[in-house]
């Protein structure tokens, strides 16, 4: 296990090099001078000067290139150009509030999602698999951004039952009283983030428990004598869940990316806001800070993914 789980980390180290290599690539080909930003509105000379020479702005790029990640490998991923604080502390700052939400919709996304599959399995052909299938297909279909601004304009305008954004109240209290506020402003952003995961996954788990209920294992099973609910459960569920586990692993990381929109409608101060203002505000060094960490994210998912097959599936050999 541990040498499996060190030949993935040594085979991961060439895809952060290229993902790292096109990200910074792609950063140069952003217009604006971060000098100039830097400088202030003054814009005086010599502090730009500065700033170049500081940050090797006057270097080729693959030299720049090498800086900046050997600025990396020591931990260091430069200076927000807004604010003067490191990267990492204003990701540390902001990771933690994205990650409950992404937690929070993924197992919304889970309790819902994979009962709603199996149960449209099950009951195949029947109205309640047609259901199922509408409500999932409407998931799909609609934008979770637009599904937010619906959400805000019924629950919050017009019933005023829950917040429109924010993490907590102004002023709030502090303690059990601010967790329950915090989970309060927690419902709409997790819904319209998690009900379109939980579409993916109806759909997804319903197709993989056709597909087991098909094979061969399955049918001796059933020729033992075993119940439905049995063959269903300890046999078609645990082998149909390993397409859910891929896409689950998949999405822990680019969650992110849906995390952008649903923060910002929902002024959610996570990672996703502060990468949707870095690049409106084009702070770069916070940008590629973000999007590295995110590519990290992605790797150390796909390695947990395969952990999990072997869980579920003892036939998948490590070789």
């Amino acid at each position: 296990m541990i040498r499996y789980i060190g030949k993935r980390l040594l085979i991961a180290i060439p895809t952060i090099i290229l993902i790292s290599m096109f990200v910074f690539s792609l950063q140069k080909l952003l217009p604006g001078d971060p000098a100039l930003i830097m400088a202030g509105e003054q814009r005086d000379p010599a502090a730009i000067a500065y700033y170049r020479a500081k940050y090797h702005l006057l270097e080729p790029i693959p030299t720049q290139y090498v800086y900046w990640v050997n600025d990396m490998a020591h931990g260091d991923f430069g200076m927000s150009l807004r604010t003067s604080q490191p990267v990492l502390t204003l990701i540390g700052q902001k990771l933690p509030v994205t990650i409950q939400l992404a937690v929070m919709s993924m197992f919304l996304a889970l309790v819902i999602g994979i009962p709603t599959g199996i149960l449209s399995a099950v009951k195949k052909g029947t109205v309640t698999d047609y259901i199922a299938n509408i409500v999932a297909l409407s998931g799909l279909s609609i934008p979770n951004f637009w599904l937010g601004i619906m959400m805000i304009l019924l629950f919050s305008v017009k019933l005023g039952w829950l917040p429109v954004g924010g993490m907590a109240t102004i002023g709030g209290a502090g303690g059990v009283g601010g967790v329950l506020d915090i989970l309060h402003h927690l419902i709409l952003p997790t819904l319209a983030l998690g009900l379109f995961y939980a579409a993916i996954y109806a759909r997804v788990m319903r197709s993989s428990m056709l597909e087991v209920a098909q094979l061969d294992f399955v049918r001796t099973a059933r020729a033992k004598g075993l119940s439905r609910g049995q063959v269903t459960l300890h046999h078609v569920l645990r082998n149909a869940l390993l397409p859910v586990v891929t896409i689950l692993g998949v999405q822990m990381g680019t969650v992110l990316a849906g995390s952008v929109v649903i923060e910002s409608v929902f002024s959610w101060p996570g990672i996703g806001s502060l990468l949707f203002d870095s690049v409106s505000s084009r702070n770069y060094p916070v940008v590629l800070g973000i999007l590295v960490l995110g590519s990290l994210v992605v790797i150390a998912a796909n390695i947990a993914v395969d952990l999990v097959y072997m869980w579920l599936d003892p036939r998948i050999e490590i070789r």
